[in-house]
């Protein structure tokens, strides 16, 4: 088929043997080697995030909390349930406006005992926790995410 027409663009021309000449294999290769050879982006500053203590409580049985402000998008719950009676007990907490009673959040339902935290991602609000909780003591920490080093 060597020299048989092609129409490429509307025009007639003879169509090569290869498919790419040497010399587009040729810079193709050049320009692989010279992006082998660039250095790696260096690496951003880590930060932790820290965080700090806002409200906490713990008890026996189910409350409302006082109100406390949170000034961040995401901040979480630091729980921890113990001396659960025989059936298992539960622990079950919601967030609600304290401007407006409205529930906002249902960020903790749990059986047994156990530990965790549990995050929350509701606008910057002041809030108050619905406790719900029965055959178990509890304890609930209140965080809010500070940058740190």
């Amino acid at each position: 088929m060597d020299g048989a027409l092609v129409t490429v663009c509307g025009r007639r021309t003879a169509r090569s043997r290869f498919l790419f000449p040497g010399w587009v294999l040729w810079v193709l290769g050049c320009g692989l080697a010279a992006a082998g050879c660039q250095s790696a982006p260096e690496p951003r500053p880590a930060f932790a995030t820290a965080w700090h203590q806002v409200a906490s409580w713990s008890g026996r049985g189910s409350t409302q909390t006082d109100w406390f402000p949170i000034d961040h998008f995401n901040w979480r719950i630091r729980w921890e349930t113990k001396n659960a009676a025989a059936g298992g007990g539960r622990l079950r907490v919601e967030a609600h406006s304290a401007d407006s009673g409205r529930l906002l959040a249902e960020p903790l339902d749990v059986k047994g005992n156990g530990h965790g935290t549990a995050d929350v991602g509701v606008d910057p609000h002041r809030f108050y926790l619905v406790v719900d909780s029965s055959g178990v003591d509890w304890s609930l920490n209140v965080e809010e995410p500070g940058a740190g080093p």
